[in-house]
């Protein structure tokens, strides 16, 4: 898909810019509740990268950190509050917002935790009860 370009993303105001390189493991929408409350939005744009792929370039000192759970290692920037990263260490992967990094040609392939939608978005992708089987779920979908 990208051809192992290097794409640039920020917070918010800039203080804290990185980079993902190469391709992401996968890319969808989630919505559950976490995400949805974390985001404050119906659903949560993600895409999923190896931690290696993931370079913070400037203001790693203006990240701040809560771990609501040891699933999820959330990660802003404590200037502007805008929000960056989740670390996902039991996959081996992080979450980095698809909006915080705005050149990169995002092509959902997956919902996640539909069954917890605000938004239903008919789409045509797959829609998963909760995540595939070999991420830990149940590998159940629902209908759109």
């Amino acid at each position: 898909m990208n051809n192992g370009k290097t794409y640039k993303g920020s917070c918010f105001c800039g203080a804290v810019q990185f980079t993902v390189s190469g391709e992401p493991a996968a890319m969808g929408y989630c919505h559950c509740d976490s995400c949805r409350r974390w985001s404050a939005g119906p659903v949560n744009a993600f895409t999923l990268w190896k931690p290696e792929a993931v370079q913070v370039t400037r203001g790693g000192n203006h990240i701040g950190a809560y771990n609501k759970t040891e699933r999820s290692h959330r990660k802003w920037c404590k200037t502007c509050g805008g929000h960056l990263f989740t670390d996902h260490p039991h996959w081996g992967l992080i979450d980095v917002y698809a909006a915080a990094i705005p050149d990169f040609p995002y092509q959902p392939g997956i919902h996640v935790h539909y069954q917890e939608t605000k938004l239903q978005i008919r789409d045509g992708l797959p829609k998963m009860k909760d995540i595939p089987k070999e991420m830990g779920g149940s590998g159940v979908s629902v209908a759109e």
